[in-house]
C-alpha cells in the first residue's frame, strides 16, 4: 500500500511539474497584472496627478454629460463614476469615427491631457494578455485550468504539508528553492484555490458554451434580456431632444438603492427615445451589478427599478465579486495583494526550481538551457515592461495623439528587449542587468514626476517604487558578490 501511494505521489508530482512548466510564464503575467489591479482605481489615480480631490459622483455624472452633450456621439455613453477610490470619470462613448475610452475631467467633464489607460492596463492584460478577442481569454482560461491542476497535484504530492509552512534552509541550492516554493505555495494556498477557481467561473461563458447555445441558439437579444430582465431598450426614434437634466436621476436612484451610484448607461443620447440607466456601486457587497433604474433620457421621468433576487444568478455575481475583490476594504485590499503576490512567487520559484533540479543531478540539456534563459527573459523583462509603463506615463508629452497606445507600446517594446536580452546573455549576467534596469526605472520613475501631493495616493505609490527598487537593488548587490562556482562541481543533489 506504501508503494502505491509512493507512486501515486510521484505521478502527482510529475503532472504539477509539467502542467506549471508548459504555461507558467503566461501564469507569471497573468498573477503579476492581477496582483496590481487589485488598486487599478488608484494606479489611475497616482498616474493623473493633474487631478487633486474627491468629487461628489453626482457633480462629476453632470459635468460628463453637460460635455458630451455637446462633444460626444448619439450611438450611446458609458460613465463610471468616481468614489473614494477613483477621481475621475471613466467614459466611452461615441467619439464619431467609433467608441473611444478616455477619463473625464470630474469637474469640466472634458477629456484629461494625459490620456492613459492607468491602471486598466494591468486590468486587461490580467485576461487577455495584450491579445485579440477571444485569443487572449481563451489562452487565460487554459493557463488557469493549468493553474488548478497544478495546485491540487501540488498538494497530492507533499509529504509534509504542514511542516513545509515553517521551513526554510538558505544557501542550499535545489533545498532552499524548493523550501521557499512550497513556503509561498502552501502559506496562502486557501487564497490560491479560490482566486484560481473564481477566474475559472468568469471565463465560463467562453469555455463552456453549450448549455447557452443549447437554450437559445444564435438568439443573443433572448439571453441578455433573460439575465438582465430589469434592462430597457428603445430603438432610436426620428425626434431630437435634448438630455433632461442627469442629476435628479441619479439622486432618485440613489434613494431607491441606499448606495451611492456605480455606473451610468446613456442610450441614444439626445434623441427623444433616450434611455439613462442607473446602477450602484459595487462596493458594498460582494456580488456585482445588483440592481439597476432606468430613467426616459428626455423628461427624466422613471420607466423601470429593478433588483436582482435570484439565487443562481447572484450566487454567480458573487463568485465573480470574490475573484474582483471590489467589495474589499483596504485591510482586505491588501490581503488579496500578499495572497496574489505570493502565487506570483511561486509560480516564478517553480521555474527556476525546475532548472536548478537538473542542473545538480547533470549537465543541462539544450532544452532546459533554453528554458534558464527564457526564465530570465520573461521573469526579469516583464516587470521591466510594466516599470517602463509606468516612466512613459511621466514623460510623454501631455496632449499627445495616441498617448495612451504609446504608453502600452513602450510597456510591450520593453518586455521584448528584456525578454531577447534574456535570452542572449548567460543567466549570471541577465539576471543581475535585468533586474538592476526594474530597479533604476522605479526609481527614475519617482524623479521624474511629482513625489508629495495633497492626495495620499501619489506619495504612497511613489514609496511603493522605491521600496520596490531597493529590495531589487539589493538582490542584484548579492547576485554580483555572489563567488562563482567553480566549473564542473556542483553540490549534492537533494530529493524532492
Amino acid at each position: 500500500m506504501s508503494a502505491v501511494r509512493e507512486g501515486a505521489r510521484q505521478c502527482m508530482a510529475w503532472l504539477h511539474g509539467w502542467t506549471g512548466l508548459l504555461l507558467g510564464h503566461f501564469l507569471f503575467i497573468m498573477c503579476l497584472a492581477g496582483t496590481l489591479s487589485l488598486f487599478r482605481p488608484e494606479i489611475g489615480r497616482w498616474m493623473r496627478p493633474e487631478v487633486q480631490g474627491d468629487p461628489d459622483p453626482v457633480a462629476a455624472i453632470s459635468a460628463a454629460t453637460s460635455w458630451l452633450s455637446v462633444h460626444g456621439g448619439s450611438n450611446g455613453w458609458y460613465l463610471s463614476a468616481p468614489d473614494e477610490r477613483s477621481n475621475t470619470v471613466e467614459a466611452t462613448f461615441d467619439g464619431g469615427d467609433g467608441f473611444i475610452t478616455r477619463a473625464l475631467d470630474p469637474v469640466s467633464g472634458a477629456p484629461l491631457l494625459r490620456d492613459t489607460l492607468g491602471g486598466e492596463f494591468f486590468y486587461r492584460l490580467h485576461f487577455e494578455l495584450e491579445l485579440p478577442y477571444p485569443w487572449g481569454r481563451w489562452l487565460a482560461a487554459l493557463a488557469a485550468m493549468a493553474m488548478l491542476v497544478a495546485i491540487i497535484t501540488g498538494v497530492i504530492a507533499h509529504k509534509r504539508f504542514f511542516k513545509d509552512i515553517f521551513t526554510f534552509r538558505p544557501g542550499k541550492g535545489q533545498r532552499s528553492w524548493l523550501d521557499g516554493h512550497n513556503v509561498v505555495g502552501v502559506l496562502s494556498l486557501p487564497f490560491h484555490i479560490m482566486i484560481t477557481f473564481t477566474g475559472l467561473v468568469t471565463l465560463a461563458s467562453l469555455t463552456m458554451p453549450w448549455p447557452a447555445a443549447a437554450l437559445y441558439g444564435d438568439d443573443l437579444t433572448a439571453l441578455y434580456s433573460d439575465m438582465a430582465p430589469g434592462a430597457v431598450t428603445r430603438p432610436a426614434s426620428g425626434a431630437k431632444a435634448p438630455l433632461a437634466p442627469i442629476a435628479p436621476m441619479l439622486r432618485q436612484a440613489q434613494a431607491y438603492f441606499g448606495a451611492p451610484i456605480g455606473r451610468v448607461y446613456i442610450f441614444n443620447p439626445g434623441n427623444a427615445s433616450a434611455v439613462v440607466t442607473v446602477y450602484p456601486t459595487e462596493r458594498q457587497a460582494i456580488g456585482t451589478l445588483p440592481a439597476e433604474m432606468s430613467f426616459d433620457g428626455a423628461s427624466g421621468k422613471p420607466i423601470k427599478a429593478w433588483t436582482e433576487k435570484r439565487t443562481a444568478v447572484r450566487a454567480y455575481h458573487t463568485i465573480y465579486g470574490l475573484h474582483l475583490g471590489h467589495f474589499a476594504p483596504l485591510l482586505t485590499r491588501w490581503l488579496y495583494f500578499l495572497g496574489g503576490a505570493m502565487l506570483t512567487i511561486a509560480i516564478a520559484s517553480g521555474l527556476i526550481l525546475w532548472v536548478v533540479k537538473r542542473r545538480e543531478r547533470a549537465p543541462l540539456s539544450v532544452g532546459n538551457r533554453l528554458l534558464e534563459r527564457l526564465n530570465v527573459g520573461m521573469l526579469g523583462g516583464v516587470p521591466l515592461g510594466m516599470a517602463a509603463f509606468l516612466l512613459a506615463n511621466r514623460l510623454l508629452p501631455l496632449g499627445m495623439a495616441g498617448r495612451a497606445e504609446a504608453e502600452v507600446s513602450v510597456a510591450l517594446w520593453s518586455a521584448g528587449a528584456g525578454l531577447v536580452t534574456g535570452l542572449a546573455l548567460p543567466p549570471a549576467r541577465g539576471w543581475p542587468l535585468l533586474l538592476g534596469l526594474v530597479a533604476a526605472t522605479c526609481g527614475l520613475t519617482v524623479l521624474t514626476g511629482p513625489f508629495w501631493s495633497n492626495d495620499a495616493v501619489i506619495p504612497a505609490g511613489n514609496m511603493m517604487l522605491l521600496a520596490t527598487a531597493a529590495v531589487l537593488a539589493a538582490i542584484v548587490w548579492a547576485q554580483l558578490r555572489r563567488p562563482s562556482q567553480p566549473a564542473g562541481r556542483r553540490s549534492r543533489a537533494m530529493p524532492v
